[in-house]
């Protein structure tokens, strides 16, 4: 390899480390010294670790030095992931990659901030790939946790979690996916299947028993009380019908959520369903 390729490598490698620091953030709450996170999408939705988002409340720094409150809006200690959300625009976002189809002796980069560090560009490569973890042979450190480990054009294919005898353990790219599909069933609200008359015959209908404290249902005013028929003007056949429709759902899309409320019937638009 002559020296002009080197360079060209070199560059593009700089440039790929360059993007993974702008959307890496570093978290920090009461109980944790700190940890960092992923801008998963460009309105502020970010993933980490569940470790690292340990309150329903966080602060947030950007990688041009904003600072943020977060809200937690889901969490999963089993999978050691959690979902934040901050109130900005237009950021700069992962790009997922295909966990499955790494193969060992790869070379991946990883973004965090160490010891208090902003941005810490750390390299190496896949040692092995399983369905729960992705292992990799590179340096990390306290702080790490929740930022992301990236293949080498800057796909991220991990978040990283912990040391395992000297070696990285991150959560697959596959795995955040399947968190946040179930992120898309919490609409938020505690429901019963129900009988009732709105359309001139007898429907089913899902009785809110309760609303989630900060959840989509409550900003959409969904009400304690309210009797769910359908969604995007499709009624409900079954019991398990909205939780099948929020699978299938793009979280980013407006839920217009028929509703019948005191024998009248409206819609909410739950803007964000996560």
């Amino acid at each position: 390899m002559n020296m002009t390729t080197m360079a060209g490598l070199t560059d593009e490698l700089a440039l790929v480390a360059e993007n993974l620091r702008k959307m890496t953030v570093k978290v920090r709450n009461s109980s944790f010294g700190g940890g960092s996170g992923v801008i998963w999408q460009s309105d502020g939705f970010i993933i980490t670790n569940a470790h690292v988002a340990t309150h329903n409340r966080a602060t947030v720094e950007l990688w041009d030095g904003r600072v943020f409150e977060a809200r937690r809006t889901n969490i999963d200690p089993t999978k050691d992931l959690a979902a934040l959300k901050i109130d900005a625009t237009d950021l700069p976002t992962a790009t997922m990659g295909d966990s499955d189809a790494l193969r060992v002796g790869e070379f991946v980069l990883a973004v965090g901030n160490p010891f208090g560090d902003s941005g810490a560009v750390t390299t190496g490569i896949i040692h092995a790939n399983h369905q729960r973890a992705v292992m990799a042979d590179i340096r990390l450190f306290p702080g790490n946790s929740g930022g992301p480990l990236a293949d080498c054009l800057g796909r991220v294919i991990g978040i990283n979690t912990m040391i395992v005898n000297g070696l990285a353990v991150a959560i697959p790219s596959l795995a955040v996916e399947r968190f946040l599909r179930g992120n898309r069933q919490k609409l938020g609200v505690t429901v019963q299947p129900v009988l009732v008359n709105a359309t001139n015959k007898r429907t089913l209908g899902l009785l809110v028993l309760s609303v989630n404290s900060g959840s989509a249902a409550e900003a959409a005013g969904v009400l304690i009380g309210d009797v769910l028929l359908g969604v995007s003007g499709q009624l409900f056949t079954s019991p398990h019908d909205l939780s099948n429709y929020l699978e299938r759902t793009n979280s980013s899309e407006p839920l217009p959520l028929q509703i019948l409320r005191g024998g009248r019937k409206l819609v909410c638009q739950v803007a964000e369903v996560i």
